[in-house]
């Protein structure tokens, strides 16, 4: 028997016109009418929302307004170009029932923002988490947060945060913030640790193992850029998810420009002008970016990235979404 679907909304009286058309049609015209309501979900509001409702029959698809007419013109001309279609082939085709695969396929894509959104919330409370452990006396779990995050994230103390301290961070003589009247005090001053501004330099190993103190607070788990990264991340989920989902993927370059552009002029001038190459000393002196900066960048580059990447992942789920919600209609339908 020929798929009619009618995809429409209630409340609809051009909508109740359709199925009544469909239904006189029915003796004449036998097929299976399969309903689709746009309202059950947010892909099929953006591809059929505003044109209900939408007759699909065969590879034509009836868009608002249709006479009784052009369905029977429509269904007709199916109907006499499909071969017939026994009826285990329509259960290979459709599939009988709904299977286990297939239902957590659907809710899985339904789910998955909030999946996303609730990774990246642990992702960056944790880090946030380990500094209050620390305060309250909880220093097991703390540190096997810092020990979870440890190959994720460099974790200097002086490009990292810091809660319950003195100042929100302690970062390097370099970066020209600290000393004087106003000045912050500066990374080695506050803990001892003196830095030789050798990567693979121990004082380095002692500043990535430092945690704090009760004077200086205790840094997180993440460090200042990678904290802006997914925070920023974990704040577009929330646009998104509360906006209904509908905005639409950054242009890719405008992605390359806002998120690859800053963090890429602070950290890799940063980081070459760190090795003192002789030729590049006079051009690009030896510099240490600042907590401002690093929190500035990275922030820009994790909202512009998830900008880019979660509508696009969007668009893939609500394609599966329509398929499923399509799919399961039919099975209904062939119920009834």
């Amino acid at each position: 028997m020929l798929n009619v679907t009618l995809y429409m909304r209630k409340n609809c009286h051009l909508c109740d016109e359709a199925k009544a058309h469909l239904a006189t049609l029915q003796a004449d015209l036998p097929h299976l009418l399969v309903e689709v309501d746009v309202d059950s979900d947010t892909a099929l509001i953006a591809s059929y929302g505003h044109e209900v409702p939408i007759v699909e029959v065969g590879p034509y698809a009836l868009r608002a307004p249709f006479s009784l007419q052009d369905l029977t013109m429509t269904i007709s001309s199916v109907s006499a170009s499909q071969q017939p279609i026994s009826d285990y082939q329509k259960r290979v085709q459709y599939g009988s029932a709904i299977t286990k695969t297939e239902k957590f396929s659907y809710w899985l894509s339904r789910r998955y923002m909030e999946i996303i959104t609730l990774i990246l919330f642990f992702y960056v409370g944790l880090p946030i988490l380990a500094p209050v452990l620390m305060k309250v006396g909880a220093t097991t779990p703390a540190r096997v947060i810092y020990k979870m995050y440890s190959p994720l994230c460099h974790q200097f103390g002086f490009r990292s945060w810091f809660l319950f301290g003195e100042q929100p961070a302690y970062p390097l003589l370099e970066t020209g913030l600290t000393g004087g009247d106003t000045g912050w005090v500066d990374f080695e001053t506050a803990t001892g640790i003196k830095d030789t501004n050798d990567a693979s330099s121990y004082t380095r190993l002692e500043a990535r193992a430092y945690v704090g103190n009760e004077t200086v607070g205790y840094k997180m788990a993440l460090c200042e850029r990678d904290m802006a990264i997914y925070g920023a991340m974990f704040l577009f989920t929330l646009i998104f998810m509360f906006t209904g989902r509908r905005i639409k993927p950054l242009h890719w370059a405008l992605w390359v420009l806002i998120a690859f552009g800053p963090i890429g002029l602070d950290g890799f001038s940063q980081i070459i002008s760190q090795f003192e190459f002789a030729a590049l000393s006079e051009i690009l002196p030896y510099r240490e970016s600042t907590p401002f900066l690093r929190t500035f960048t990275g922030f820009l580059f994790g909202f512009a990235t998830a900008w880019f990447g979660i509508p696009y992942v969007e668009e893939s789920m609500g394609e599966t979404r329509q398929f499923f919600i399509k799919k399961f209609a039919i099975i209904e339908a062939t119920k009834k």
